[in-house]
């Protein structure tokens, strides 16, 4: 779960290699975000003579959270548009049906808990509807 003030790693690449979220899109009071959020961040650390500078203020989707503590990101534009042309780390399955361009440039995708038992029971019923109409 990431909260504002929470340090960031940058998982496309958009120049910039250190992010802190500011701020959660979505609902006014909520605390917490999570994998497919898109949040409001500044950049803290970038690669110097880049288009995106130290210290502006960009949006990005949480694209991976491993640990509680460690997370990747994508940086879009105000309209959704990712700014990085690749991204390096393996992402959420989840991502999938909110943002089929990142889904598409990603290396490897890490799926949870949850995904693998709707797998699972779609299977199942697969199975189900073959027999009986056999």
């Amino acid at each position: 779960m990431i909260q504002p003030q929470t340090h960031l790693n940058v998982a496309d690449n958009s120049r910039a290699r250190e992010l802190m979220c500011i701020r959660i899109i979505g609902a006014s009071n909520r605390q917490y975000a999570c994998i497919g959020d898109v949040i409001v961040d500044v950049i803290k650390e970038a690669i110097p003579n880049m288009p995106l500078e130290r210290s502006e203020v960009i949006r990005a989707i949480i694209v991976r959270t491993p640990k509680e503590l460690k997370c990747d990101n994508a940086v879009i534009d105000q309209e959704g548009n990712l700014k990085g042309t690749r991204i390096f780390c393996a992402i959420a399955w989840e991502l999938r049906q909110k943002f089929s361009k990142i889904v598409s440039l990603a290396p490897k995708f890490i799926m949870g808990r949850d995904t693998i038992v709707d797998i699972i029971a779609s299977i199942r019923n697969a199975d189900m509807n073959r027999k009986g109409m056999l």
